[in-house]
This record gives structure tokens, C-alpha cells and sequence, in this order.
């Protein structure tokens, strides 16, 4: 077993999702894994302290202030001693507190103190996952370099649909995984290159209740990643609000805005692929309403917009932290290929996968896709296929790009 002797140190707070962390030291074991497992008291509410010592084979921690474990300075000693901190199921809460630097517990104090990749495993209600709150501090986690894996979407225990269930245990697993592969044992083409993928739309609030957006799906973006994966690259996925569930496997940001977005990239540099998949909004609203617009018999009201950021354009750049290989989209209802590669040059991006999204396509929130791939060579049609399909060629070439560079 590869993973064999590996030590992760597995925080459970408080929600409904804690039974499946059972199930997770479970595979864990299974693996060799050492689990080191922190029971929050909210998390003691759902699943007991002898129930997760006793699968996980090892004392449960849960007080900050205990004088066995203080007079080694154990909150250090713990957060030291892992080789990978995962926080599953990370709650609203916890993440919050994360985001604030709190360390008013064990667990939060153990994440401040903790010099190792911290892995988290987001479960909650879909609203509170969707809230701006939660939002900016997913963004300010993710920009601290926290990895993340879901949440997925589905019915939860609230009887409510949508994005927020925890990820389930293989999902978690195979993300916990990749953390500890080093890059050099990966298997495949790609192994020891890292990519960032951007994926799905952004959301550019107007109001509390309203937003600009658009339809894609995520699904060429989230193809593209898995695609990446598979060839043995480590990646990035950056995704907006989309539905469909996270490539297993994979460090996934979820963003919002495209403000969110860019830096969510550049926090994940250096890279030696950006493949800017995500249909990013333009604009966003100059001003976004701090309470719901009212809709009167009036005019409706004026919305002033401003340019977004330009996230292509700025990886493109020359640089220092440029990647190796940046690669655009281009989204085009008429004259392809000029529009194609006039902002392939604009951008000064190298590849620009350019597709018709026209009504009469169906391609935008499809099932497939019919590209055009420009490059400094020239122009290349791919017939229709399926995203997968899509995602699956795109990455033999990139990895056929690095095998004669």
C-alpha cells in the first residue's frame, strides 16, 4: 500500500454529514493510513467518541486545555506530527472560524498551528453554502492555499436540494490521496506537472436575490480536469456555481464571482498548464444592491457596469509565474475561427479552443461539444463528440506538447 504509514489528522465537527467520517477512517485504515481523529463537541452531537476510536484505532482528542497533553504543548505536537490535516465535515462554523484565524478550540487551534496542507470537506444547508458570507470565506481560504474537496449536490437532511452534502467517503479519500502522492510518483505523462483548470460560469451580483450569469454547465471544464488527472498531472479545479458533482481526486475551489475566480487562480500558482475553461462574465454591476431592488411602475432601474477581471489575459502575460502552457476558450455564436484567433492574439494566451455556442448547436450546457483548437501551427476542426471525449484529447495534446518541449 502506497500510503502506507501515512498520518492524517482527521477533524469531525458538528453536522448531520458526521456519519460518514466513520465510514472515511474506515478506507482510511484500509489503506494503512494512521488516523489521528478530533472530535469537536457539536461533532459529538452526531457520532460518539467511542465509535471513532474505536474504528480508528487511536485516542480521540478533544480538549484544548488538558494537562497530559499541555505539559508536551500537545496542540502543536498534534498539528506537527500529521502529514495532512482534513477537516470532515468542515460546517458553515468551522470554516468561519478558519477564515478568521480563531483558535478558540482544539480543532481551530490544531489548523492555525498546523504547518501541513489542510484538506477540507464542506457540508451544510445549501443556502448557507450559497451565502456571501460563506462564499468570501471559501475565497479567503482558498487564496491561504486550503484544498477542498465537494460539496456535492443532492436532497439533504432538511429536505432541501442542492449544493452543500458532504462528498462521499471514496470522493474524500481519493482527494486525500493525491495530497500525499508525491508529484514524482505519479504514473502517466503529466506526472509532476501541475495544471490549473477554471470551470461553469461566474454569478455578478446585483442584489441579495438577483445576479448576472450565464448558461454553462461546467461540464468541458470539469472534463478537462479529470482528463488532466488521469495523464498523472496534479490540478487545480477553480469552479463556479455549477451542477455536477467535483472530479474525484482533485483539489476543487469553488468561487462565485469572477472576482473570486482570479484569485482563487493565482493563488494556486506556480503552474505549468492553465486551461481557462470557465465562461466568466464580462461585467459585473458597478454597484450591487445591499437590499433587493423593488420592482416598481416606474422605469426599471439603471444598471451600471464595469469590466471584470481579465483572467486569461493576466496568466497569459509574461512573467515569471506565467504557466508553461496557457490555453483560452472562446465561446462564439458567428464567424468562429476570426474571432478565435483575434483573441487568441489579444490574450496572448498559446491554445484557444473555440466552439459555436449558438442556439441551434445545443452546445452550451450540453452533453457535446464541436471544437476548433488554434495554435501558432494553425487551425484544427474536431467533429462533435461527447465533452468527455473532448476533454480526453485535449489533454493527450498538452501532454504530447510537454513530451517535445
Amino acid at each position: 500500500m502506497a500510503l502506507a504509514g501515512k498520518k492524517v489528522l482527521l477533524i469531525i465537527a458538528g453536522g448531520i454529514a458526521a456519519y460518514k467520517s466513520l465510514a472515511l477512517i474506515r478506507l482510511l485504515r484500509a489503506q494503512g493510513i494512521t488516523v489521528t481523529p478530533v472530535l469537536t463537541r457539536a461533532g459529538e452531537e452526531f457520532v460518539t467518541k467511542l465509535a471513532v476510536q474505536t474504528l480508528a484505532e487511536n485516542t480521540v482528542y478533544q480538549d484544548l486545555f488538558s494537562l497530559t497533553d499541555e505539559a508536551e504543548i500537545g496542540h502543536i505536537q498534534l498539528s506537527r506530527a500529521a502529514d495532512l490535516v482534513v477537516v470532515a465535515p468542515a460546517t458553515a462554523h468551522i470554516l468561519a472560524r478558519m477564515a478568521a484565524g480563531l483558535a478558540d478550540d482544539l480543532a481551530t487551534t490544531l489548523l492555525l498551528a498546523t504547518d501541513k496542507k489542510v484538506l477540507v470537506a464542506p457540508a451544510m444547508n445549501v443556502r448557507m453554502w450559497q451565502h456571501p458570507a460563506t462564499c468570501a470565506n471559501m475565497a479567503t481560504l482558498a487564496a491561504r492555499g486550503v484544498h477542498v474537496v465537494g460539496p456535492d449536490e443532492g436532497d439533504m437532511a432538511c429536505h432541501e436540494f442542492g449544493p452543500g452534502r458532504l462528498a462521499e467517503p471514496p470522493a474524500i479519500l481519493a482527494a486525500i490521496t493525491d495530497l500525499l502522492t508525491p508529484a514524482g510518483a505519479r504514473l502517466g505523462p503529466l506526472a509532476g506537472r501541475h495544471a490549473i483548470v477554471t470551470s461553469g460560469p461566474t454569478h455578478e451580483p446585483i442584489d441579495p436575490v438577483r445576479y448576472i450569469a450565464n448558461r454553462s454547465s461546467g461540464r468541458q471544464g470539469h472534463a478537462i480536469a479529470a482528463a488532466l488527472s488521469a495523464l498523472g498531472a496534479r490540478v487545480t479545479l477553480v469552479s463556479g456555481p455549477v451542477n455536477i458533482p467535483d472530479p474525484p481526486g482533485i483539489t476543487v475551489c469553488h468561487v462565485e464571482t469572477a472576482a473570486e475566480m482570479r484569485d482563487a487562480v493565482f493563488a494556486a500558482l506556480p503552474a505549468d498548464i492553465a486551461v481557462c475553461a470557465a465562461a466568466v462574465a464580462d461585467w459585473r454591476v458597478a454597484e450591487a444592491g445591499r437590499e433587493k431592488i423593488k420592482k416598481t411602475a416606474g422605469a426599471p432601474p439603471t444598471l451600471a457596469l464595469i469590466a471584470n477581471p481579465d483572467i486569461l489575459a493576466e496568466l497569459a502575460a509574461p512573467g515569471a509565474q506565467r504557466p508553461r502552457l496557457v490555453i483560452g476558450f472562446a465561446a462564439e455564436t458567428e464567424q468562429l475561427a476570426s474571432h478565435a484567433s483575434a483573441k487568441r492574439a489579444r490574450k496572448g494566451c498559446d491554445w484557444i479552443v473555440a466552439n459555436d455556442v449558438s442556439p441551434a448547436t445545443g452546445i452550451m450546457g450540453g452533453a457535446d461539444n464541436a471544437v476548433l483548437l488554434m495554435t501558432e501551427a494553425g487551425a484544427e476542426t474536431w467533429p462533435r463528440m461527447s465533452k468527455e471525449a473532448v476533454a480526453s484529447k485535449l489533454a493527450t495534446r498538452i501532454a504530447a506538447q510537454f513530451a517535445t518541449d
